[in-house]
């Protein structure tokens, strides 16, 4: 990391610009999150029908471990397949630590971990949490949009199945973390079930095309959760690293934040068409 390159801001300010793992990045300096800066675009989100002909394929090169009926008729829950235009925006380097969310919550215990550099899994603290942020959660648009990271296939890295190895949770390993980042430079997305702004609804009918959360009362969407089984099991977990894998919140969730650019002046400065909902702990979505 460059620490000195980078210090664009003034003494005191929010944001202070680096190089991490050979990449721009935003240290939120209070916080030492590291955050990656997303360019806008447009893609194709949602399980699509050449992703669906990858799986069948891994399925008949005995690549799973069950039979995955129960997969493809899921598959429903993240179709239909639309295209969406996501505006610019930051997003976290990989999901929250323990030692990162006790800066909002000195008092927190993770009881999923040994580890203060692993992913901290939120379970009773999470209306606390978002309550302390700064920051807001992603949309389901969002997040996708991460981790496809310009790709079309299951995973940034292809149509093969994914791999065990592929899970990160801790990121002590700084080696291995920048190994594990796709091209805009985010680390273990589909490792940990990360909560995202959108209440559950089962497919995407009618879903927004601008990248906005759908709101309302209920449970939230999470993304991934792969390393939330590891050791796996053999009961093919390696489909929650997929891209466009998508469930209802139950338990518990990690945290991977969002944030609007920060400007030259040190100041967050919201793109033209973003939101600034944040989920409170009625459900309900407010700004």
């Amino acid at each position: 990391m460059n620490q000195d390159a980078g210090l664009l801001l003034a003494s005191g300010a929010m944001w202070a610009q680096e190089t991490v793992a050979g990449r721009p990045a935003w240290r939120h300096t209070p916080s030492g999150v590291v955050f990656r800066a997303v360019p806008g675009g447009t893609f194709r989100m949602g399980l699509c029908d050449a992703e669906l002909d990858a799986v069948r394929a891994i399925e008949r090169g005995d690549g799973a471990d069950d039979d995955l009926d129960a997969f493809f008729t899921g598959a429903e829950q993240a179709r239909p397949v639309r295209e969406v235009r996501v505006e610019p925006f930051l997003i976290a380097r990989h999901p929250l630590t323990v030692t990162q969310v006790r800066h909002w919550l000195p008092e927190y215990e993770d009881g999923f971990t040994e580890s203060e550099s692993s992913t901290a899994r939120i379970e009773d603290d999470l209306p606390d949490l978002l309550g302390a942020l700064p920051f807001r959660l992603p949309s389901e648009a969002e997040w996708e949009y991460a981790a496809r990271a310009g790709t079309t296939t299951l995973t940034f890295r292809g149509d093969r199945r994914p791999e065990e190895n592929q899970v990160l949770d801790d990121f002590t390993d700084e080696e291995r973390t920048a190994a594990a980042e796709n091209a805009f430079g985010l680390a273990a997305m589909g490792s940990a079930n990360e909560i995202c702004a959108d209440v559950w609804i089962p497919h995407f009918t009618n879903a927004p095309a601008d990248g906005r959360p759908r709101t309302g009362d209920g449970p939230r969407v999470v993304r991934g959760g792969a390393g939330d089984l590891s050791p796996w099991q053999g009961c093919d977990e390696w489909l929650l690293l997929l891209s466009a894998t998508r469930y209802e919140l139950q338990d518990f969730t990690a945290v991977r934040p969002v944030a609007p650019l920060p400007t030259s002046q040190g100041h967050a400065e919201p793109a033209a068409s973003s939101f600034t909902e944040v989920w409170r702990p009625t459900g309900r979505m407010a700004s």
